[in-house]
């Protein structure tokens, strides 16, 4: 049950990882990492809606990737 939402996290945290140290280096593929970010960021967070109501660090995560996926979305 648990499968998909926890291999979207990991793919979350490593697009946000690589996409800041490229925003960090002006790199020129910048943009098109804040936009897989913000799509990812987007899927990672309806994933973890589905278990918010019982599960507090899906709720916490869901919203961390709300916020992500507006400032990527934002920067674009």
């Amino acid at each position: 049950m648990m499968a998909r939402c926890i291999q979207l996290d990991r793919d979350c945290a490593e697009i946000c990882k690589l996409t800041a140290s490229a925003l960090a280096r002006n790199s020129e593929v910048s943009q098109a990492l804040l936009q897989a970010c913000a799509e990812i960021c987007r899927a990672c967070g309806v994933e973890c809606m589905q278990h918010a109501e019982h599960m507090d660090h899906c709720r916490e995560c869901a919203e961390s990737c709300r916020r992500c996926e507006e400032a990527c979305r934002a920067a674009v």
